[in-house]
């Protein structure tokens, strides 16, 4: 090896490597470093102990250590003179280092003279600083009591003084050589930038003027926005924009479609507006489930397991209701989709917070819908995709770098996108100006219902119905409920799942023909549902083997009454199990609903709930406020009933033990209803599918007119209860036919003035100066509005509930 060569005196050093500059500006930086922060340290302590830096040991009252730097500072003296000096000198210093991994880059794009200029200048401001550096080292040597005296402190102070006019001509000389560099960086950063344009950019001494033409009236106003704005969302420079009016102008005419096309420039459609082409196949009802386990294999979430879990378990149901269906010819006439699956609240914080309550007891009434409707379109012989990561969903939708504010790269690919509330803020924030060309392919799971007076923004607005959930203004029919809360939504639903067969017993007795034994279960996962219950809870178990499955966590002590038999959490297989043993599925007002009562009654036990009074409603109670919705009655006692569903005041003793005593004397058959069946559900998903068409402007063509039964309500009355007084089901698709004047002349009304106006009310009659109001905004279609003062025009129909017979 070749020793290493050391200029004698006099002999002119080689050229300095990159690595020697950088340690060399790393040493000032840490001498800068090690006074201003001793200074500051013992400036503002009297206790005499600080620590300093990164490598640093305690200091006792007047000792600063930092790596092998030994400094002797006297608290509250001059070290305050040296730390102002020293802090105007680092402020200076901070725009001079340069990023080490930017050297090479330089070194390459520096003028001639100034190669060799920028690493002199460095030198000089090293050397002083380490002369610096040494007289301070040199006086804690020379004092054994660690004390910096006067003619010390005297003597630094001079050569600060001495060297501060030369250093502020260097540091002004080297701070403008940085300046000039940082402008080409910008330019050159700016040129990296505009490869990712779908066109070249106009020419450097291209002039551009914005243009007026009344096509594009918004011109103006975004060109200003962008030339102000452009640098506030990453997405603008990704697409070319510079900040430049030419570059401004292209971005508009180009991907935003806001200016007219540039002259000389090719017209073609915005490139996220491209129609795509559909591959035209028909869909085939599958017999198998196995692409949909592929797709939640890859992944270590309990939230996907469970729903992955669930579908293996189903599976067999769902494989013979398609065969069931295909039998029928029920599958005709539909055409493959491309699907997406994108449950927002199971991505980013919120999924964290949802995952963390998968094993303690959570709600999982979400992840059976998910689960089930995972199923259903892979039996309909669709192709699904299932994502629960927002990162992956900008893959999938081709986002724009960025914080939302520009369109889409490409076209979307999928035909529908089924989300919930989180996922569709998800999309909202990743699709930017394509979010609405594209919302009429988006269906959103929504558990508890959108009322279309909340969904409208202006008219939420000006209302009083603007809640945080509701004012995107989708059709009311693309949100899809667990339970058919209103018809102005889609009722998605779910299956019941019914008891696992389990092995025969020692008599040979198979599981269905077990009697039911005299055992309550009562409804509620975690001990805050059961506070101020244990009185109505106790009145049951006088009669009935109490059972609970709450979560107990080892650290928590138990608040259950000591008359119930707490089981923990259960697997769904041993929760059914359970069920099949009980007489009776036991409410305590919360949750509300959800599958586990539905699974309940299929397997023969009776749900005895709570009765409010007055009514939970957004107006009255905690839970429900702010949720889209008006609704009054949970679906078991509307829409189920007697002998299966009891609704009980438990404030009153006496009711509560005549209920049981009823319930103990009654034999209540399993019953399922239909549309919580596999076929039911299969049924609805694929009309939904086959004829729900909300990009299109025309007028709804199904159902069929012929579905239609026109009613006129009574005063004060919604048409959802008009129609189920007659054991029918409203259907805001056929609003459309009432809304003319033909529709009250057939109702033999009179009007003495016709309105058309933006009411979730109308179409409808007021006697009081028989005014007839027709609908001017179609997605305020209301069954759920109610007013004392109107009688609602209502379009019923009859069959499954949410579907008719001509629907399916």
């Amino acid at each position: 090896m070749m020793p290493s060569h050391r200029p004698c005196v006099g002999e002119k050093a080689g050229p300095e490597s990159e690595t020697e500059r950088a340690l060399k500006q790393e040493k000032a930086r840490q001498s800068l470093s090690i006074f201003l922060l001793a200074s500051v340290c013992f400036a503002n302590r009297s206790d005499g102990c600080c620590w300093v830096g990164t490598k640093t040991r305690p200091v006792t009252s007047r000792v600063v250590s930092v790596g092998t730097m030994r400094v002797a500072l006297r608290p509250r003296s001059g070290c305050l003179v040296l730390c102002l000096c020293l802090s105007v000198i680092t402020l200076l210093l901070q725009s001079l280092w340069v990023p080490l991994e930017m050297t090479q880059d330089e070194a390459a794009g520096r003028f001639p003279e100034e190669q060799g200029g920028h690493s002199v200048g460095v030198n000089k401001l090293v050397l002083r600083l380490d002369t610096l550096s040494t007289q301070v080292q040199r006086l804690s040597r020379e004092r054994q009591d660690t004390q910096l005296n006067k003619n010390a402190l005297t003597s630094l102070l001079q050569s600060f003084r001495q060297e501060q006019q030369s250093l502020s001509k260097l540091l002004e000389t080297e701070l403008q050589r940085l300046s000039r560099r940082l402008d080409q960086l910008s330019s050159q950063r700016y040129r990296d930038h505009k490869a990712f344009m779908p066109t070249p950019p106009p020419g450097p001494t291209e002039k551009c003027e914005i243009p007026t033409d009344p096509a594009y009236p918004a011109c103006a106003d975004k060109t200003e926005f962008l030339q102000a704005h452009w640098q506030s969302d990453p997405c603008y420079a990704f697409y070319g924009v510079d900040g430049t009016t030419c570059s401004i102008l292209t971005y508009l005419s180009q991907i935003e479609n806001f200016c007219p096309p540039r002259p000389g420039r090719n017209h073609s459609s915005l490139p996220w507006l491209l129609k795509t082409s559909s591959n035209g196949k028909k869909a085939r009802i599958r017999d198998s489930l196995s692409s949909l386990y592929k797709s939640l294999t890859n992944s270590s979430s309990l939230a996907i397991k469970f729903i992955r879990s669930r579908v293996e378990r189903m599976s067999d149901r769902w494989i013979k209701a398609g065969r069931s269906m295909k039998q029928n010819g029920s599958d005709a006439d539909s055409t493959e989709m491309k699907v997406l699956l994108y449950p927002g609240a199971l991505a980013g914080k919120a999924g964290q917070h949802f995952e963390a309550m998968v094993e303690r007891g959570g709600p999982l009434g979400e992840l059976v819908q998910w689960a089930d409707l995972s199923a259903c379109l892979t039996i309909l012989g669709h192709n699904l995709t299932f994502s629960s990561s927002q990162h992956q969903l900008h893959g999938l939708i081709g986002a724009a770098p960025g914080h939302g504010g520009c369109p889409i790269q490409r076209p979307l690919t999928f035909d529908l996108i089924y989300t919930d509330y989180h996922g569709l803020a998800h999309l909202h924030g990743a699709m930017g100006p394509a979010f609405n060309h594209y919302k009429c392919r988006f269906r959103i799971l929504d558990s508890f219902g959108t009322e279309p007076a909340f969904n409208l923004a202006s008219y939420a607005q000006s209302r009083g119905y603007k809640t945080l959930w509701g004012s995107w203004g989708l059709q009311p029919l693309q949100y899809m409920n667990m339970f058919p809360h209103t018809p102005d939504n889609s009722f998605l639903g779910f299956v019941s799942e019914e008891a696992l067969r389990m092995e025969p017993t020692k008599d040979g007795l198979e599981p269905e023909t077990y009697r039911k034994e005299r055992i309550a279960v009562v409804y509620g996962k975690q001990d805050y549902m059961w506070q101020g219950k244990s009185e109505y809870v106790q009145i049951i178990s006088e009669e009935l083997e109490t059972h609970g499955t709450v979560y107990q966590s080892s650290r928590q002590s138990s608040i259950l009454p000591s008359f119930v038999k707490n089981h923990g959490l259960l697997t769904q297989e041993q929760f059914l199990k359970l069920l099949h043993r009980a007489k009776v599925f036991v409410g305590l007002g919360f949750p509300y609903e959800g599958p586990a009562p539905i699974e309940a009654i299929a397997l023969g036990c009776v749900f005895l709930q709570p009765r409010f009074d007055p009514p939970h409603t957004s107006d009255s109670n905690n839970f429900y406020k702010g949720k889209p919705t008006t609704r009054k009655h949970p679906y078991a006692e509307q829409f189920i009933g007697e002998p299966y569903v009891l609704t009980v005041d438990t404030t009153n003793r006496t009711a509560v033990r005549e209920a049981v005593k009823s319930i103990l004397t009654t034999e209540v058959k399993p019953f399922t209803p239909r549309e919580f069946t596999c076929v039911g559900m299969l049924e609805r998903v694929h009309s939904y599918i086959t004829h729900q068409n909300f990009c299109s402007k025309s007028v709804p063509t199904w159902p069929l007119e012929s579905a239609l039964m026109v009613h006129l309500g009574p005063l004060g009355e919604s048409c959802v209860s008009v129609c189920q007084r007659s054991s029918l089901w409203c259907e805001p698709a056929l609003f459309h036919h009432l809304n003319t004047p033909a529709a009250f002349t057939r109702l033999g009304l009179s009007c003495s003035r016709m309105v058309q106006e933006v009411n979730h009310l109308f179409p409808s009659y007021n006697p009081w100066g028989r005014l007839c109001g027709l609908q001017q905004e179609t997605l305020l279609f209301s069954c759920a509005g109610s007013d004392p003062s109107d009688r609602r025009l209502c379009p019923c129909s009859a069959g499954q509930v949410a579907l008719c017979p001509q629907c399916i």
